[in-house]
C-alpha cells in the first residue's frame, strides 16, 4: 500500500477529516487532499508528525518492507503474465522494473520476475526481443553473486547461454568454471535420509522430482545429439536418436505432444513437407489436451506440475511461427497445412 493510501485509510479509521489533519499539522487542506490523491508527497520533515497523528510508525507510513514473501512474488509474476497476455510485453516489463526499484534488495523478486520475462519474450514472440537482453544480463550479473545456490547457479547458467550466443566463448568457459562442483547430491542424500526415517511421502516426492528432472535432461541431451548428427550428415543416427526421444517420452508418461518434438525437428531440417504436416496434425491438437503429472503413478506426490496452460501458450506461439517464419515457408502453400491452421483457430 502506498503512502497516499495509508494516510487516507488511517485518517478515516480515526474519523478525522482532511481539514482536521491540515489544522493539526499546520498545512493547508488542499495539501492533504493532494497527498491522498498521490499527486504530491508530504515534506520529509512532516513524516514523524503524520505518523504520530495517525498512530502508526514511520515504517508503516512509508510502507516499508525489506522483502516480499514468496507468495507475494508468485502473485506478482502471475500478474505480469496476465499483463503480457491482455496488454503487451513492454507494459509488463516496465511494471517489473518499477517493482524491483520499489524492493531493490529483494533478489528473490528480481530472480522470479526477470526469469519469467526472459522466457516470455520468446514464448509470446515479442518483437525485437534482443532489446531487453542487456537489462536481463545486468540483473543476472548481480544475481550470480547471490548466496542462494539456486539463484546463483541458474543466473550463471543464463550468463553462460548469453555468452555462447554472442560467441564469447572464453567468457562462457570462465563462467562455467565459476560453477561449484560437488560429488554429493543433496537431493539424493535427503531422499535416502527420509526413506530411512520412514518419511515415505517426503522421500517419494524427491525421487519423483528426480525422475521428472532426469527425463527432461535426457530429452535435452538427445535433441543436441540429433543436431550434431545432422551437422555431420549422420542421418540414420539422427533417426535412431529421434526414435529414442519419442520412446522415453512415452515410457515416462510425459505430455503426448512432446514425443513428436525430435521427429518434427528432423522433418523441418529436411524440408519434408508431408512428414511435417503429418506430425503437426497430431502434435498441435495434443498440446491442447490437459496433462497433470499427478495423474501418473510415477508422479503422484508432485506439486504444481499442471502444464496445460503452458502448453496452450506454446501451441499459440508455435502456430504464429509456422505462419510467419521463413524456415517454415516450405509448408505454408500446402492445403493440408492451411486446413490444420484453420482447425487450430489460426
Amino acid at each position: 500500500m502506498k503512502i497516499n493510501q495509508i494516510i487516507r485509510e488511517k485518517r478515516k479509521v480515526l474519523s478525522l477529516t482532511q481539514e482536521q489533519i491540515a489544522e493539526l499539522l499546520g498545512v493547508s487542506t488542499p495539501a492533504v487532499n493532494k497527498w491522498e490523491k498521490g499527486s504530491t508527497y508530504p515534506d520529509i520533515t512532516l513524516l514523524p508528525a503524520i505518523a504520530r497523528l495517525l498512530r502508526i510508525d514511520l515504517n508503516t507510513l512509508m510502507s516499508f518492507n525489506e522483502d516480499l514473501t514468496d507468495i507475494e512474488i508468485e502473485k506478482f509474476v502471475n500478474e505480469l503474465d496476465k499483463v503480457v497476455r491482455e496488454q503487451n510485453y513492454q507494459t509488463a516489463f516496465q511494471r517489473a522494473i518499477d517493482k524491483i526499484h520499489e524492493y531493490p534488495t529483494c533478489d528473490e523478486l528480481v530472480y522470479s520476475a526477470i526469469l519469467y520475462l526472459d522466457g516470455a519474450r520468446f514464448l509470446y514472440n515479442v518483437a525485437e526481443p534482443e532489446q531487453y537482453q542487456e537489462t536481463f544480463e545486468t540483473f543476472y550479473q548481480r544475481l550470480s553473486e547471490n548466496e542462494n545456490p539456486e539463484i546463483r547457479d541458474l543466473s550463471i547458467g543464463m550468463l553462460i547461454s548469453y555468452a555462447r550466443k554472442k560467441e564469447a566463448y572464453s567468457s562462457a568457459e570462465e563462467l562455467i568454471n565459476k560453477l561449484p562442483f560437488s560429488q554429493i547430491d543433496r537431493e539424493e542424500q535427503l531422499a535416502i535420509l527420509y526413506q530411512e526415517q520412514k518419511k515415505y511421502s517426503d522421500a517419494e516426492k524427491l525421487w519423483e522430482h528426480r525422475i521428472l528432472k532426469g527425463v527432461t535432461e535426457i530429452q535435452t541431451a538427445l535433441v543436441n545429439m540429433i543436431e550434431i548428427a545432422l551437422h555431420e550428415n549422420r542421418h540414420m543416427d539422427a533417426d535412431f536418436i529421434a526414435d529414442k526421444y519419442a520412446a522415453i517420452t512415452r515410457l515416462f508418461s510425459f505430455p503426448e505432444w512432446q514425443q513428436y518434438n525430435a521427429h518434427l525437428q528432423l522433418a523441418i531440417e529436411r524440408k519434408d513437407k508431408d512428414t511435417c504436416i503429418s506430425i503437426l496434425s497430431k502434435m498441435l491438437p495434443a498440446m491442447r489436451k490437459k496433462w497433470n503429472s499427478q495423474d501418473c503413478k510415477l508422479y503422484q506426490n508432485a506439486e504444481g506440475t499442471e502444464v496445460t496452460a503452458l502448453s496452450s501458450k506454446v501451441v499459440d506461439s508455435l502456430c504464429e511461427e509456422l505462419n510467419s517464419k521463413d524456415e517454415f515457408a516450405f509448408i505454408r502453400d500446402c492445403a493440408d497445412f492451411k486446413k490444420l491452421m484453420a482447425q487450430m483457430g489460426r
